[in-house]
């Protein structure tokens, strides 16, 4: 196979082993801007419609219900969970904007190759081998599996781990998802408090216009940013997440079958069971 590498000596392994975990960095290292892409145009595609209907997108820049939306939007969320999972909103934002494209399937051959150094070496030859690897939860996986850790132990330590990653997810999902649910609400109260001001000036017929306008421009920037920004961002938090989950029950098999002293052959066989039949299609293409 051409992703491993030549049969090299035992004083070579371990060097090999950290060249092959830098190559798998690099490979899962390029940035997916769907999301940018994606709200920026949708964005622009609201405007543009507004503009070839023969508005004008500048009367939508009113303070007040900008700031009620969005500030409203965001309070409201900040009550509905803790300081503690606030702080970390905007690094999961900044995740879910230009977060890196894990490839699930870039874990294999840094898993074949520990595979083949355990069957030459024995399990105690992992520790340098794996040196390079910068993962935590991979890391920990290898250093059990050196200490000699039981499979099933071994399991049990993992999903937990697994279990506490996803939490820590599901709680920057539900912020947006929450973000999502509150900015129309927060956008009709705009209304509302708008056309409680029309009503109270019902004698001055010239201040109505820009009243009734001011009034349901809240509700636009309301269902705007729920539709636009909130709602997809949750959706890409969630579809990262479950990648990222994906990469970590891969890892998962790979330690318990390198554990239990499969073959590189049958490791990465277990292994190829997690990537899509396209994906599998490209890396035969990559490796040929």
């Amino acid at each position: 196979m051409a992703d491993q590498p030549a049969q090299a000596t035992p004083g070579q392994a371990s060097s090999a082993g950290a060249r092959t975990t830098d190559t798998s960095a690099k490979t899962s290292s390029p940035r997916d801007r769907a999301t940018v892409i994606g709200l920026a145009g949708a964005f622009a595609v609201v405007m543009v419609s507004m503009i070839m209907d023969g508005g004008n997108p500048f009367t939508l820049l009113l303070p007040a219900p900008i700031i009620l939306v969005f500030g409203g939007t965001t309070l409201a969320a900040l009550a509905s969970t803790r300081m503690k999972d606030a702080k970390n909103v905007p690094s999961i934002a900044k995740k879910a904007l230009s977060g890196a494209d894990i490839a699930v399937e870039d874990t294999i051959p840094v898993m074949v190759h520990l595979a083949e150094v355990a069957r030459r070496e024995g399990l105690l030859a992992l520790e340098k081998a794996s040196a390079n690897i910068d993962d935590p939860f991979f890391k920990k996986g290898i250093e059990l599996t050196v200490d000699g850790t039981d499979a099933e132990e071994i399991r049990d330590i993992l999903e937990g781990e697994i279990d506490a990653l996803n939490e820590r997810h599901d709680e920057g999902c539900k912020f947006f998802a929450n973000m999502g649910g509150f900015s129309p609400t927060l956008g009709i109260l705009g209304t509302v408090i708008g056309l409680i001001r029309v009503l109270a000036n019902l004698s001055s017929p010239g201040m109505l216009g820009p009243a009734i306008a001011s009034a349901f421009t809240a509700t636009l920037w309301g269902v705007l940013a729920a539709n636009l920004f909130w709602i997809p961002i949750s959706n890409k938090l969630k579809r990262v997440s479950g990648i990222e989950v994906s990469q970590k029950r891969l890892m998962l098999d790979g330690i318990l079958a390198i554990q239990s002293g499969s073959t590189p052959r049958m490791v990465e066989a277990r292994l190829m069971s997690w990537v899509s039949p396209k994906d599998r299609g490209n890396r035969n293409q990559k490796a040929a």
